[in-house]
């Protein structure tokens, strides 16, 4: 549970004034009414901004035939939005204390994902990635600020994780600058080196001791994000048709990949919430490993729409690439989408072959897509739209308790 302001504190100001700093104490993991706040979701906006800016700079690449190098560029940039969010959650999940000072820091991390943003389009373009490094880096000096600050109220055990927090992340910090220093041939090997040394700081740190992150709060936070994410999908392929249909008058050309797109993220949104998911995180090696998985989750959900924007370029023949190559550009992570959203949790709460099989099933048919031609968005759309109904019918189906002998008499 919170603790409360020192008495003085708590005595100066207004009626109903909170304590401008507070002692950073771990909250209860089974804390009531536990809910997003205004910071956080201010937060993820700020954080969707720099997810726009990779999925834009991911359609100028496959647009141009450069598909390979656009997406290791779209990789590298979405791990370092993905994983300044994530530690941050699970940070705020067990700490927060919306204190003056831990809202200036979080505002700090903001600041340092705006850096980062700014520096998308030279990376793409110019392989220059001082800027979004510098982001990086930006934020998790915050984030090693706050676990510092967690470990002076901390008792050992729990003082010493917050230190391992700390440090590795520091450490961390050190390898992302040689970025900057080693050659371009050389950083995608210590890129994925990182990678590694990141994702291993919370099981580094945690083996001992684990954090009292709230699990309702944790699901609540990913949904949102994923909502936030689907959103600006929207807002992306939004803009690109409306931009091919005043420069190019293509509405024939245009509807069924409009239409298509949409059942696509409907359908999305329906598969990610058709369960609630927070009764299945009741451990960190459960928790740790959804959690990771949602990279893919979040990274091929924002790449739907820059499939979209790179559909409507090559239906107006602004891209260079063929149809099917167009087609996917959505099939693809649509596709991923579908299967990771399954392993993550859809699939633990289903019963028998014909329930576990729809979601697969259906991700291998929206592949199939790809082969439509200008129809493949609007048949994977179909084919997403028939999963969700399929999905509907058998849940009721098993909902429905069978009339034998003794239920025939009520």
């Amino acid at each position: 549970m919170t603790s409360s302001p020192p008495p003085a504190a708590a005595s100066s100001g207004p009626p109903g004034a909170r304590a401008p700093l507070r002692r950073l104490t771990a909250r209860g993991r089974h804390e009531s009414h536990r809910a997003a706040t205004p910071l956080e979701l201010f937060f993820d906006l700020c954080f969707v901004v720099a997810i726009a800016q990779a999925g834009v700079q991911l359609v100028h690449s496959v647009a141009e035939s450069h598909a390979g190098e656009g997406i290791l560029n779209y990789a590298m940039v979405f791990f370092a939005i993905w994983w300044a969010w994530m530690n941050f959650s699970w940070f705020a999940s067990a700490y927060d204390n919306d204190d003056v000072l831990y809202r200036i820091v979080t505002l700090v991390q903001i600041a340092g994902v705006l850096v980062l943003a700014a520096g998308v389009s030279r990376a793409f373009e110019d392989h220059d990635w001082t800027a979004v490094v510098i982001g990086y880096v930006i934020m998790r000096v915050a984030m090693s600020a706050q676990w510092l600050r967690a470990a002076r109220s901390a008792a050992p055990a729990e003082r010493a994780m917050a230190l391992r927090y700390a440090g590795g992340v520091l450490v961390c910090q050190v390898g992302w600058l040689g970025l900057l220093l080693l050659p371009e041939s050389g950083r995608g090997w210590l890129f994925l080196v990182m990678v590694v040394l990141e994702l291993s700081v919370p099981v580094f740190a945690e083996r001992k001791h684990p954090s009292s992150w709230h699990p309702h709060h944790i699901a609540e936070r990913y949904g949102l994000f994923t909502i936030i994410v689907l959103g600006e999908t929207i807002a992306a392929a939004t803009v690109a048709v409306k931009s091919g249909i005043d420069e190019n008058d293509a509405l024939g050309e245009l509807l069924p990949i409009a239409a298509g797109g949409l059942l696509i993220v409907f359908a999305a949104w329906w598969v990610y919430f058709v369960v609630p998911v927070h009764g299945h995180l009741r451990s960190n090696r459960q928790s740790f490993l959804w959690g990771y998985g949602h990279y893919v989750v979040f990274a091929s959900a924002a790449a739907i729409g820059a499939g979209l924007e790179v559909a409507v370029e090559q239906a107006v023949g602004e891209a260079h690439i063929s149809t099917p190559a167009a087609s996917a550009a959505v099939t693809l992570p649509t596709a991923l989408f579908l299967l990771t959203v399954w392993a993550l949790h859809a699939r633990h709460f289903k019963v028998g072959v014909a329930e576990q099989s729809v979601l697969p099933t259906a991700a291998l048919l929206v592949l199939c897509c790809t082969f439509a031609g200008g129809l493949a968005v609007l048949a994977a759309g179909l084919v997403l739209a028939a999963a969700v109904a399929s999905g509907v019918l058998l849940t009721a189906r098993r909902s429905v308790p069978e009339r034998g002998p003794a239920a025939s008499t009520g």
